[in-house]
């Protein structure tokens, strides 16, 4: 079975420097132990993807298309389709005294962070610190061993597999899933997930389902709901229980009987 562009597949795969046989990259827990990559926080396991979407590196994404679920594959990148060609002119020369007064003391292969952007010290010397702003693999090609596990045709199992790729660990026993032929509904439920962290899922999540053709896409709680301050939170608690308390009253007051209603009462008996 061949994949296609659209198709939701899970993937497995290892990223290598081809002119060093270094790994960056992979979806197996053994292999990012053995390359020193392993993070506890992190999730290991066949990643699910939509291919052509976006969510593996543009090359590799391109290559993805007409490969066999369950084969194994080598894939050259080169740089262009990788992490680009290196610029020299993101090469640049800064102040030593502009990092000191940042309480920092650069060193060669220190990475900072300067203007919001990434960088790597490549020297200091005199009072000068070279900084590349390049990406530490522009310029490498790119092997990848990859396999598809699988094809994913379920549509409630498509979109699954796009939260889990979005929030890796969200609790998907408290998510309800909806499946039209244009619309999809996702609670979520109650999560322990940051607030912030959920709604950045929903925001991508909502791209993903789109790329898939779904018109309309409903969450609950919305993005607006996560990203609401305390306050306002407290204001709309206080105003729903107020608004009961003022219903509890008036289907109190509607119960007791006026004046005219007990003399009427009483002319019956």
């Amino acid at each position: 079975m061949k994949v296609a562009k659209g198709d939701v597949v899970r993937l497995h795969y290892t990223g290598k420097v081809k002119e060093t046989g270094k790994v960056f990259d992979t979806t197996y827990e053994e292999v990012a132990k053995e390359a020193g990559l392993y993070r506890e926080e992190a999730v290991y396991g066949a990643v699910p993807i939509i291919i052509g979407a976006g969510h593996v590196l543009k090359g590799l994404d391109e290559a993805l298309e007409g490969l066999e679920v369950g084969k194994r594959y080598e894939l050259e990148i080169p740089p262009e389709k990788g992490f680009g060609k290196r610029d020299f002119k993101l090469i640049k020369t800064l102040t030593l005294g502009q990092f000191k007064k940042h309480g920092v003391y650069p060193f060669p292969g220190l990475e900072v962070e300067i203007d919001g952007k990434r960088a790597r010290v490549l020297s200091v010397s005199s009072g000068r610190v070279r900084v590349d702003f390049n990406h530490p693999l522009a310029g490498k090609t790119l092997l990848y061993e990859v396999e598809i596990v699988e094809k994913i045709d379920d549509p409630i199992e498509q979109v699954k597999g796009l939260i889990e790729l979005r929030l890796p660990k969200a609790n998907m026993e408290r998510i309800q899933i909806e499946v039209g032929e244009k619309e999809v509904i996702i609670d979520f439920g109650e999560q322990e997930t940051d607030p912030k962290h959920l709604a950045l899922g929903e925001i991508l999540l909502e791209a993903d389902l789109k790329a898939l053709g779904y018109e309309t896409i409903e969450f609950k709680p919305t993005v607006e709901d996560l990203l609401k301050p305390p306050e306002a939170k407290v204001e709309e608690e206080v105003k729903e229980a107020e608004e009961e308390v003022k219903a509890e009253a008036k289907e109190e007051v509607e119960e007791v009987p006026s004046e005219e209603q007990k003399v009427e009462e009483t002319r019956e008996e």
